[in-house]
């Protein structure tokens, strides 16, 4: 019950997750087929999606300028952009056309993810409770749905852009009930404080040991189960799924440890699980141990950028939140810089388990980054205050 009133009490950006995960689980699915369209090889693709990553660091000088802007309407307009935007990756068919696409999606995907973390932060100190887990369960729900549905439209021999357009009238949708309006904040809450540049870069580091490695699972993992593993294109698509459906899991789970447990506990347990599962998969001899080791993965990974988040939201001044989640968000975002090159090169020059393996050792410097943080601020400061 606390899972669903941590729901109902974040429902309005809780959608805005939901569009995203409509997006990127619809996306993940379909690499395979949009690869080969293209007609590249693993690092030159790998290449095509650091256009994806321009964008969503674009979006972080942006989104506050947006949000004072168009105020209560800057999420509704933004995810309604957005959705107008997801058919075009399954219809371009170059290389230099799908990285202008993947650059306009990356940057109107990284200004929604601001703005929708920025107001379950706003709730979150209103309401006194952790809800950024809860949240965050929205996307990996969507995610799953919607990679699972392409895997059903790819198996049937549909393109990308079927699935794709699905997703884009789904969010059209969804946009209409995205009216939020942002908290007000009291000047002398923030006035006598700066911004904590330090504790944001260390969250901002967080975000991104969990965002580079769950965009590196999410993107290969149907080619790593295809090619590698030698599955169809359903298999293939079920190991988003997996990684989909566990990551809720894993963050709906999170809702109530957050409430229990000190998130440097709770990150720390995350890691270490996070990395044994994506090692699993690199390692697996059959798609069922690499779903496992995907699932593994996901209920770990799930929890940890969602608390890097909501602990940059809350340790800067209220006047500075918004700021400081976008900043954290974006370090997070380069991850997908990060990801397709590092991916689509180690994959090159050795393989696809290779290229797991040393995410597996990526996702491990969250164990040192929290307990960094811990030093810095204290352990009372990394669970929410229970009103």
């Amino acid at each position: 019950m606390r899972i669903l009133s941590a729901i109902w009490v974040a429902r309005v950006p809780a959608l805005a997750f939901v569009v995203i995960g409509l997006f990127w689980g619809s996306f993940a699915a379909s690499v395979p087929d949009l690869k080969a369209g293209l007609g590249v090889n693993d690092a030159v693709f790998g290449l095509l999606l650091l256009a994806n990553g321009t964008g969503l660091v674009t979006a972080m000088w942006a989104a506050p300028y947006i949000d004072r802007w168009l105020g209560a309407r800057s999420l509704q307009a933004v995810v309604a952009l957005f959705a107008l935007l997801l058919p075009l990756p399954g219809l371009v068919d170059t290389p230099l056309a799908f990285a202008a696409v993947m650059a306009c999606v990356g940057f109107f995907s990284g200004l929604c993810d601001i703005l929708m973390n920025a107001r379950v932060s706003e709730l979150e100190a209103s309401h006194r409770r952790p809800l950024m887990n809860s949240s965050h369960g929205m996307f990996s729900v969507a995610y799953a749905a919607a990679a699972f549905w392409t895997g059903l439209f790819r198996d049937a021999g549909q393109p990308p852009v079927v699935t794709l357009t699905v997703a884009c009238i789904l969010c059209l949708i969804i946009a209409t009930r995205l009216f939020a309006p942002i908290g007000q904040v009291e000047e002398e809450d923030g006035a006598a404080r700066g911004m904590p540049w330090g504790i944001v870069l260390i969250c901002g580091a967080i975000v991104l040991a969990a965002f580079m490695t769950e965009a590196t699972v999410e993107t290969w993992s149907a080619l790593h189960i295809e090619r590698t593993l030698g599955g169809d294109p359903l298999a293939g698509a079920l190991g988003p799924v997996m990684l989909g459906l566990t990551m809720a899991v894993g963050r709906f789970g999170g809702q109530g440890l957050s409430e229990r447990f000190a998130d440097s506990t709770v990150i720390t347990c995350a890691a270490l699980m996070a990395a044994f599962g994506v090692a699993t998969a690199a390692l697996a001899p059959t798609p069922e141990v690499a779903y496992l080791g995907f699932g593994i993965f996901g209920l770990g990974v799930s929890v940890i950028g969602p608390l890097g988040i909501a602990l940059a939201g809350r340790l800067v001044p209220p006047m500075h939140r918004t700021e400081a989640i976008s900043k954290a968000a974006v370090m997070g975002f380069s991850g997908f810089f990060i990801a397709p090159v590092l991916m689509g090169g180690v994959s090159e020059l050795t393989s696809l388990r290779v290229a797991y393996l040393v995410v597996a050792v990526f996702v491990l410097s969250a164990v040192f980054l929290v307990f960094w943080l811990k030093r810095r601020v204290g352990s009372d400061a990394l669970s929410v205050a229970r009103g």
